[in-house]
């Protein structure tokens, strides 16, 4: 195989909420925290086990707005993106990087009945962006010849 792939889905919470940052041409980026946790039964002690991984999610213009507009923290979303490392200098003038995820697909999982913060239910359609058909039922042909 001679391509490459960069591709990212995660399902978490958000750790705060999202912080936008506007630009003079008229977009913007919401950047956020997600959790992602992962449990297990240790062999040597039998006990059961959780580690929280944070991800730095960064979205742009109008999904961005849609992020900040409908989500708070400890909403639980689905994530797909790429990773992205980006290299920066501190205030020392050291080099610094920091590794995102650079979202272009989201969905929300949590419905207003989950928590109070009233984030919009996931099967709302403006909310879903962009690919909706991915979450939508599977159509059914109830006209087809198969024998089961």
């Amino acid at each position: 195989m001679s391509g490459t792939l960069n591709k990212v889905m995660l399902i978490g919470h958000l750790g705060d909420a999202v912080k936008m940052h506007y630009f003079e041409g008229g977009g913007c980026i919401g950047r956020f925290p997600l959790a992602t946790n992962e449990t297990y039964v240790s062999k040597q002690t039998n006990e059961r086990v959780s580690n929280t991984e944070w991800h730095n999610i960064v979205v742009r213009n109008k999904g961005a707005e849609i992020c900040e507009k409908y989500l708070s923290k400890g909403d639980k979303v689905y994530i797909e993106g790429r990773i992205k490392t980006r290299k920066w200098q501190d205030d020392k003038g050291m080099d610094r990087f920091s590794t995102e995820i650079q979202c272009n697909d989201f969905t929300f999982l949590s419905t207003k009945n989950e928590n109070s913060s009233g984030a919009a239910p996931a099967q709302s359609a403006p909310l879903t962006k962009p690919n909706q058909d991915s979450v939508s039922e599977p159509m059914v042909d109830d006209n087809d010849d198969l024998p089961f």
